[in-house]
């Protein structure tokens, strides 16, 4: 749930390549957070305390991990060994650390949730579905596009994710973009209600708060366990996109020229030193 979890900005850390916006986290998430609920004077002095800990927190604990993580795979990239199941295990501990930041975080929202007033639940939920609506837009929009098209843009997004990386594709590389890019299994509509039915059930949970006394811990579950509103394809579906994923990129660094693996090397002590920056 995005608007709850409100720590998307924290995880935000993780890519972004300013220390300046780090140090301004707070900053960013009351930024965010305008577009959804504002916070009485009482709520935001209790968010701002909580969110001073949660930064000392993965100042401390996480970022540590993170560098382990890149210097781990600097390693297996100078070491040519990034096999698609050295890849997954990267995706998978990638995910690891986020679902870190969530549990950290939610227990103290949702003792903040539960002293949102009526009116400020009522423009939480309305913000959310203006979204669901917008996403709806923007996926039919993609649907009206041919399925050959729809193919020719998910290839050219990928081919320049990686150039970003690596630099220019060779014909190889294309190739096995072209390739794989027709595996992956659209998740959109399955994304979509997956939204509805986190958000309905939060919905759910908020018209009781104040006579639920185990509301803050029912929030917390729904949190920290948001598979459980994801429907059985749509979880089979996104397995199996991480696997092909996993796949796709190991096929792309087995084909890596000197030139390519010097520069993705390079993209990678960039990511370093920025998590070194992070930690003075």
């Amino acid at each position: 749930m995005r608007s709850l979890l409100v720590v998307v900005f924290i995880i935000f850390l993780t890519s972004c390549s300013s220390k300046l916006a780090y140090n301004n986290l707070d900053w960013w998430v009351y930024w965010y957070m305008d577009d959804y609920i504002e916070l009485k004077d009482e709520q935001e002095e209790k968010f701002d305390a909580h969110l001073q800990n949660w930064l000392s927190w993965h100042k401390k604990s996480e970022l540590t991990r993170y560098k382990a993580q890149l210097e781990d795979i600097k390693k297996q990239i100078q070491n040519d060994t990034l096999n698609s199941s050295i890849v997954y295990n990267n995706l998978e501990l990638a995910r690891s650390h986020w679902e870190r930041v969530r549990d950290e975080v939610s227990p103290e929202l949702a003792a903040i949730a539960k002293t949102l007033d009526d009116e400020q639940v009522v423009t939480l939920f309305a913000a959310l579905e203006k979204d669901n609506k917008e996403e709806e837009e923007e996926r039919q929009e993609a649907l009206e596009k041919s399925k050959a098209q729809r193919l020719k843009d998910r290839i050219e997004r990928i081919q320049e994710t990686i150039s970003e990386r690596i630099g220019d594709l060779s014909k190889e590389q294309k190739q096995i973009v072209s390739s794989y890019a027709q595996q992956f299994i659209s998740t959109g509509d399955a994304w979509i209600t997956y939204r509805r039915n986190i958000q309905n059930a939060a919905r759910k949970l908020f018209v009781s708060r104040k006579q639920n006394e185990g509301f803050e811990q029912e929030l917390v579950s729904l949190m920290q366990n948001p598979d459980n509103y994801k429907s059985d394809v749509y979880k089979q579906s996104s397995a199996h996109n991480m696997t092909v994923t996993a796949t796709l990129l190991a096929e792309i660094f087995s084909t890596l020229s000197e030139k390519q693996r010097q520069t993705l090397i390079e993209n990678v002590d960039e990511l370093i030193e920025t998590v070194d920056n992070f930690m003075d």
